[in-house]
């Protein structure tokens, strides 16, 4: 594939590098893939605290994943998977920076939470979602959403197990109650990501997009 406007940097791989103005020099480069690795974790943070519940269904449903997906397709696989490695540790070490305001990887009756799982599967999903974007996945509507798609999945083939063994409850519970009930919303912001990461390119001048 190839990207036919003269505005578009060379060899931009993600969205990033097409966004973000170059820069020469080694400790350059290192100063401009930190902030990009540190704003995706933010990106992330802020994500998750953007939520709402569901009357009977105490959970919330927060842009948090929508986050980790789209830190990966705009900063790529290593870059994707170190900002998720940086939102671990910044909540590890007890910034509130996960769901709802919340930190630690303790659970409140003890051991390690339940979501462990899930925050296991941002940095796989992120780092997947990541490669695809670097084979040009994220340029068509077709591919956004399968990349989306397929970084969802991994994060609950991670977590819903992990959930199911630390937590009191059966496999088909945690199925059901780490997944099943979130679809609508997770194929609501792959809707989004469907839309918006082709557009991103089409601004930023690449015109091979549905």
């Amino acid at each position: 594939m190839t990207i036919p406007e003269a505005n578009l940097p060379m060899r931009a791989a993600t969205l990033a590098e097409a966004w973000v103005p170059a820069v020469t020099g080694r400790s350059a480069r290192l100063i401009r893939d930190a902030a990009l690795i540190v704003g995706g974790a933010a990106l992330t943070a802020v994500g998750a605290q953007i939520a709402f519940t569901i009357p009977g269904y105490p959970v919330p449903w927060t842009f948090q994943t929508f986050g980790v997906l789209l830190t990966g397709a705009a900063l790529g696989s290593t870059r994707g998977f170190l900002s998720m490695l940086v939102y671990l540790a910044a909540g590890a070490l007890g910034v509130s920076v996960f769901a709802g305001g919340t930190s630690g990887l303790e659970a409140e009756a003890g051991g390690i939470t339940p979501t462990i799982g899930y925050l296991v599967g941002f940095a796989v999903a992120a780092a997947l979602v990541g490669r695809l974007a670097e084979r040009q996945w994220d340029r068509t509507r077709t591919g956004a959403g399968l990349q989306m798609l397929l970084g969802t999945f991994v994060i609950y083939l991670i977590g819903v197990p992990i959930l199911a063994a630390t937590f009191p409850m059966s496999l088909s519970d945690a199925i059901y109650y780490g997944a099943l009930v979130f679809i609508p919303w997770d194929l609501f912001k792959v809707l989004l990501a469907t839309f918006g990461l082709p557009l991103a390119w089409r601004l930023a001048g690449d015109r091979t997009g549905e």
